[in-house]
């Protein structure tokens, strides 16, 4: 059964809209690793990487997927945000 035009269309500009948000993302993970990375701030993980369903946070550093997955191109400032973050978070 074919998809009426008006959805096919409001479908392909939220996969462009989509895809041009994960273009911008890369662009800025790429412009910060071009950076010098900044290791004077340890990283919270505890080594006990799992997820929680419920929260979006890992059960051991109460990190989201994203403050792990950039923690190594984050600045110092950022990262001691993310620390600040979860403080309040446990």
């Amino acid at each position: 059964m074919p998809v009426p035009q008006d959805k096919a269309g409001d479908a392909l500009s939220r996969d462009i809209a989509a895809a041009e948000d994960r273009a911008a993302r890369r662009a800025r993970r790429r412009a910060r690793l071009a950076q010098k990375q900044d290791t004077t701030v340890p990283s919270p993980c505890v080594a006990l990487c799992q997820m929680d369903n419920k929260t979006g946070l890992c059960v051991g550093c109460h990190r989201n997927i994203d403050e792990i997955r950039e923690w190594m191109i984050l600045t110092r400032e950022e990262k001691l945000d993310i620390l600040d973050k979860i403080e309040s978070r446990r």
